[in-house]
């Protein structure tokens, strides 16, 4: 079953404690895409500049990733992001942003597009998220990507977001800013009585924990000692998570979730391996299973 992902695509300048990237294709709907395309063929929304890299088109377009739903906008510049990790790689401080083509676009759906049933709105305005859904003819399952910018400046809007969507996927600090409320079980609780039938919380090196209001249980990371760049862990988690419940059409229930999880938690393993998608290059369906078969063993007791 075929995946949607509307988000961002750009060009990153990374320096974390074990080097620097200069000038590598970034963009939360990148990671998503990539490791999405591990499972089923994804639809890539999005918006690039005429500066945008013909290697880094020709690169996701050589996995299932499908890309006429990406404008070039003539004379354009692309989404640029530049950051650096402290020694401690938990804490990011972002030292550029250029939002560019990004600053007014507004994503518009082709009629195939309209038409596929799995969609994740990466992370982006609520506005932005909530004019995506209403383009939508009969979706199956809608997961979200939210950020503390947004719980800040478009809180309502985000709410109202909140009871369009079957899922939302953020992280503990922005649980615990949304819900107003530092345990993270019941922060969780909190904002699934927003609207989301299930919600996610993305917890870095300690895992991801999940709760749709009857269940309640957590993941480890999977353990790594190569970790370069932390980037894009998150959106390669959510396109892990979501690319497992499109191949296999899987009813959403707790088994089937715990397991899209667990395939997140791999997909992310690999990507903070490398900068951008250097590692994830070098990995393909097979290489994920094998991990995925270590992550088994180790949490079964």
């Amino acid at each position: 079953m075929s995946l949607l992902v509307v988000g961002t695509v750009g060009i990153d300048v990374i320096h974390t404690p074990t080097g620097s990237a200069h000038d590598v294709l970034g963009g939360s709907a990148t990671y998503f895409a990539y490791v999405g395309s591990f499972f089923t063929d994804v639809h890539l929304v999005s918006v690039v500049g005429e500066d945008f890299p013909p290697e880094y088109r020709e690169l996701l377009e050589s996995r299932r990733i499908e890309m006429s739903g990406v404008e070039v906008v003539p004379g354009g510049k692309t989404f640029r992001w530049r950051g650096r990790y402290e020694e401690d790689m938990n804490r990011r401080e972002t030292l550029e942003v250029h939002l560019n083509v990004l600053e007014g676009y507004r994503p518009r759906l082709r009629e195939e597009h309209r038409r596929i049933p799995y969609v994740f709105l990466a992370n982006s305005s609520p506005v932005l998220q909530l004019e995506t859904i209403e383009q939508l003819d009969a979706p199956e399952l809608i997961v979200a990507d939210t950020m503390d910018h947004w719980i800040r400046s478009e809180h309502d809007e985000l709410l109202r977001l909140m009871r369009r969507i079957d899922g939302l996927v953020l992280n503990d600090q922005e649980a615990q800013l949304l819900a107003d409320e530092k345990n993270l079980v019941k922060a969780a609780h909190r904002i699934q009585q927003m609207g989301p039938k299930f919600v996610v919380l993305k917890k870095g090196e300690h895992g991801a924990l999940f709760y749709d209001g009857d269940a309640t249980y957590v993941l480890p990371a999977f353990p790594t000692t190569d970790v370069v760049d932390p980037t894009g862990a998150g959106d390669s988690f959510a396109g892990g998570f979501m690319g497992y419940l499109a191949a296999n059409r899987s009813k959403i229930t707790a088994h089937a979730l715990k397991e899209a999880m667990a395939y997140g938690i791999v997909a992310a393993s690999f990507t903070v391996e490398g900068f951008s998608l250097e590692r994830l290059v070098e990995v393909d369906r097979a290489a994920v299973e094998e991990r995925m078969e270590r992550f088994r063993q180790m949490v079964r007791l």
